[in-house]
């Protein structure tokens, strides 16, 4: 009778130990999966920084490009060539004439 009971809690302990290995073998499964979408996701920040650093060069590239543009614009005389321009005028006319013609 004592073996029976014996038996019976090992047939029991036996289900367990099956169940847990599945469990195992499913949690193995899913940690594989987790490891390689962890993976794919760092790869996939790695990708958007680099693109963020590539559009903030390319921003400040442009930045500076229009800031250089508005420096040189014939819209804006630079003062060196406006004091220039106004000590290079002939005859009687003044500089607000000058300017005027300029615009």
């Amino acid at each position: 009778e004592k073996n029976l009971i014996l038996e019976e809690k090992i047939t029991v302990l036996q289900q367990q130990n099956e169940e847990l290995r599945a469990r195992i073998e499913q949690n193995t499964v899913i940690t594989r999966q987790l490891s390689e979408e962890n993976a794919n996701l760092q790869e996939y920040v790695e990708k958007e920084v680099e693109e963020k650093k590539r559009l903030s060069r390319t921003n400040e590239e442009l930045l500076w490009k229009l800031q250089e543009g508005e420096a040189i614009s014939p819209e804006k005389p630079l003062p060196t060539s406006s004091a220039s321009f106004y000590r290079c005028s002939s005859g009687g006319s003044s500089p607000v004439k000058a300017r005027t013609a300029r615009q």
